[in-house]
């Protein structure tokens, strides 16, 4: 089994990714942002960073990458995809998701520790969990603010597809939201770090359901 992890310059989360997949014995490739071919893979991961310095906005140049077309069709066909953090803004940007992700409330960066709570488990990052479930996952941006109109927020909460919410909302996300999921549940973007929770001295129990569930 191995997971992609998809590399762009300015990516700086991708070490982090590959280290807690080797924890939990998943093996794991790094894939360039100009290779055209994903190969074969069992996941891929977006991970977090500032994808070419996010010089237009976060994700934006991104999502005009080579290898975005084989990670679009690698989630068409229904391969498991997560985005975190900056991750998940490429996949709004590439429309794999909808809604945008904006500047915090309060024009801060923020680097804490936020508590969430599973909302939606018809996916493949929470399936493993009950909606009401609580724990703590780092977070780390200055554009986590998701946005998105009306009727589009309307359906994400009725369909389920929001995955995750903040239990205390440290970046003003519409609906509390910390996480969402395509219509189909195997795209998921995600703005905490479960990669970096307990980074160093082991992944917290939540973060590594978190993980395998991805690949499970």
């Amino acid at each position: 089994m191995t997971v992609g992890i998809l590399v762009f310059p300015g990516t700086n989360c991708e070490f982090d990714v590959a280290e807690a997949y080797a924890e939990i014995g998943v093996a794991t490739r790094l894939i360039g942002h100009g290779e055209p071919d994903l190969g074969e893979l069992e996941a891929v991961v977006l991970p977090g960073g500032f994808a070419y310095g996010d010089y237009l906005r976060p994700g934006a140049i991104a999502r005009f990458a080579p290898v975005m077309r084989s990670l679009v069709a690698f989630a068409e066909a229904g391969g498991p995809v997560l985005g975190i953090c900056n991750g998940f803004q490429v996949l709004t940007e590439a429309h794999l998701l909808p809604g945008a992700l904006q500047k915090n409330a309060g024009l801060s960066f923020i680097c804490a520790t936020a508590p969430v709570e599973v909302v939606g488990t018809r996916n493949v990052l929470t399936r493993e969990f009950a909606p009401g479930d609580r724990f703590d996952l780092p977070i780390n941006h200055f554009e986590g603010n998701f946005t998105a109109d009306g009727e589009t927020l309307k359906r994400l909460e009725g369909e389920g597809r929001i995955v995750l919410r903040y239990t205390d909302n440290p970046n003003g996300s519409a609906l509390d939201i910390a996480g969402i999921a395509n219509e189909r549940g195997n795209v998921v973007g995600l703005m905490p770090h479960p990669e970096r929770a307990g980074m160093g001295y082991g992944l917290t129990v939540p973060a590594r359901m978190l993980l395998e569930s991805l690949v499970a």
